[in-house]
């Protein structure tokens, strides 16, 4: 299996809110994790808004250096195609169809981890296998 982490379920690791217990025990259980550049943005943007000074530098120092072991999806031509046929056909928000689409290239056996439930009602209509929501 491969785990495709999306950027709901990263953030729960850097700051405490409801699910970050939930969202660690399940990005524990496979070695090899997936991510796209997407989330690099997504993540240290929240990190940014969320929490202050100190807390935030470490926040982002920790998310960085995790990130080094992550496979990471480029959001190439065929990636950003991709998002644009799962858009129209799903009518998702643009940044969730990105995921998808990178989710998707990762290999059919991918498991979408998300706390984003639009995501995941997506997601599961293109026949895509989730948890966390």
């Amino acid at each position: 299996m491969t785990l495709y982490v999306d950027s709901s379920a990263l953030l729960k690791r850097y700051v405490s809110e409801r699910d970050s217990g939930v969202a660690d025990d399940l990005l524990a259980t496979d070695p090899v994790l997936v991510t796209s550049r997407l989330a690099e943005v997504e993540v240290r943007r929240n990190l940014a808004r969320l929490l202050d000074g100190k807390d935030a530098l470490e926040a982002k120092k920790s998310f960085l250096a995790d990130l080094d072991a992550f496979a990471l999806v480029n959001l190439d031509a065929t990636t950003c195609n991709d998002a644009a046929r799962i858009a129209e056909q799903t009518l998702c928000r643009s940044l969730d169809s990105l995921h998808l689409a990178a989710a998707q290239r990762s290999g059919s056996g991918t498991v979408l981890l998300t706390f984003d439930v639009r995501q995941a009602q997506a997601a599961r209509s293109i026949g895509m296998s989730v948890i966390g929501v």
